[in-house]
């Protein structure tokens, strides 16, 4: 029965490192020194990962079961303020949070029985020093991620308003300058 548990995880890594889009750019052996790194994470049913305005201190892989993302209206605090999305293995949420300082944009729960696997900026920070190969091609996919879901939030924020509008806001934000962020 051991044999059988042994390639029942075996399997699932295999499946996350396969289809997981932040690390299927890099090769075998990067995959295999990526994944360990990963903490390994049960949470139960109806359980919290994370909650929406939490510091981002890492992304999870969900190894298995099912994961709720619900981001709640800061103006409207009942449930139909609430916008829910559902996940599951193997896929992944929370990365933004390990190339950026930013808080939680959604709370993330557990609708079932789970296993996570946990990558955290200390992880990333380790990962930098030791292999800065996989590092960056990990970066590079965090970055697509990101430039994809701003490509897509302005198209959406276009047809909710108007071009102008858009744009302004995307202008305004890459050109503004926050204090102890300027450049030389």
């Amino acid at each position: 029965m051991k044999v059988k548990g042994l390639f029942s995880g075996f399997y699932k890594r295999s499946r996350l490192t396969l289809k997981s889009k932040f690390i299927k750019n890099l090769t075998p052996l990067e995959r295999h020194e990526f994944i360990q790194f990963c903490h390994r994470r049960c949470y139960k049913e109806g359980e919290y990962i994370y909650y929406q305005g939490d510091p981002g201190t890492g992304m999870y892989f969900i190894e298995e079961g099912r994961i709720q993302l619900m981001v709640t209206n800061s103006l409207d605090n009942s449930e139909q303020g609430t916008t829910t999305f559902d996940i599951e293995a193997p896929d992944s949420f929370g990365a933004l949070a390990i190339g950026y300082e930013l808080r939680r944009l959604s709370s993330a729960r557990a609708l079932s029985n789970c296993t996570l696997l946990g990558f955290f900026k200390p992880d990333f920070e380790t990962l930098k020093k030791r292999h800065p190969v996989i590092a960056l091609k990990f970066m590079e996919s965090v970055a697509m991620l990101s430039m994809r879901q701003l490509e897509r939030t302005t198209s959406r924020l276009e047809e909710a308003t108007d071009t102008q509008t858009a744009f302004s806001i995307h202008f305004n934000t890459y050109h503004s300058r926050e204090e102890g962020t300027e450049e030389s």
